[in-house]
This record gives C-alpha cells, structure tokens and sequence, in this order.
C-alpha cells in the first residue's frame, strides 16, 4: 500500500477512529447478516414471508442440501466480518496489510453491484416495465425492493468505506 496522504497523516487519530467505526459498523452489518441465516438454518421461519417460494420453500422442507447452504451462507458472512475486522484489530497483522484491505475493497465492490443490480430490476419490476417472475410473488419482489437489495448496497457502501478509510490511515494508528 503506498504512503498515506498528508492529510490522513496530519489527521492523525481523528483518521484512525472514522476508520474505526466504518471496519465496525461493516463488521456488525456482517454478523448481523450472519445471525440471520443461522437462524434459518437452525429451522427459524420469522422473516420468510419476504423471500420469494424458490428459497421459502425448501427452507420449509428442510432440505438438506439448502439447509447446508444456509449454514454455509451464515459461515461466509461470519468469514465477511472477521475479514473486515482484521483492518484494525492485533491479529490482522499476522496478514500483510494488503490482503485484507484488497478482499475488503473487492467484497464492498461485489455486494454493491449485485445489490445495486438488483434494486435496478426490483425497481424496474415495480413500475411495471417488466415482469415479476412466478417464482417472485409480488410481496417478495416489494421486500427485496425495500430491504434485502438495500441491505446489500448498505453492506458494500460499509466495506468500501472502511477499506478506504482503512486503506488510507497508517496501520499503527488503527489498532
């Protein structure tokens, strides 16, 4: 990573606690995310009703295979949130400086584009220029339009910042 900028080095801590509470709220956006498939692993049903039936239904049915899926959606989000929390804690030292803030940067540009796609075709479904698919009931295709693609864009707008704030601030000042 090159040398910080003059202005995140006369920042100086003031620079290291906005880092700070970005690698936070992105990492708590993470385990949030996280929690909310392991309960539906774990066989919770409350908040279903806002997926559309291709997922709500072998959710029901306990399907094996998507029942793995969704512990190991759960795992990957965890994997998120530790990942962005190596930023600015001890033991993120262990990696060079570049792999977390790269794979951070890389994993706010993707949830960005798949949520921001996905609002952009919610959006489109929702005015009606085009069709809702069968399998997307019109209360599902309205929950992903206000919350579940936002969630997403909320997430990757978390991560890119923290990995610009993080990627700018000198490592010894974030921990």
């Amino acid at each position: 990573m090159s040398e910080p900028s003059a202005a995140v080095r006369a920042a100086g801590p003031a620079a290291a606690h906005g880092a700070n509470r970005a690698v936070y709220a992105a990492a708590a956006w993470a385990l949030v995310f996280a929690a909310m498939s392991f309960y539906w692993a774990a066989g919770g049903s409350l908040g279903s009703s806002t997926m559309s039936d291709t997922i709500v239904e072998p959710a029901r049915a306990r399907e094996p295979q998507f029942v793995a899926l969704l512990w190991i959606t759960g795992a990957l989000k965890t994997a998120a949130g530790l990942l962005v929390l190596a930023l600015v804690h001890p033991w993120g030292r262990l990696l060079p400086r570049w792999i977390p803030v790269t794979a951070t940067w890389v994993a706010g540009v993707g949830m960005l584009l798949y949520g921001g796609a996905n609002l952009a075709v919610r959006a489109v479904m929702a005015l009606g220029l085009l069709a809702t698919p069968e399998s997307m009931h019109s209360d599902a295709a309205r929950w992903h339009l206000v919350l579940w693609d936002p969630w997403w864009v909320l997430g990757g707008v978390l991560f890119v910042i923290a990995a610009w704030t993080c990627g700018r601030a000198p490592r010894r000042q974030l921990a």
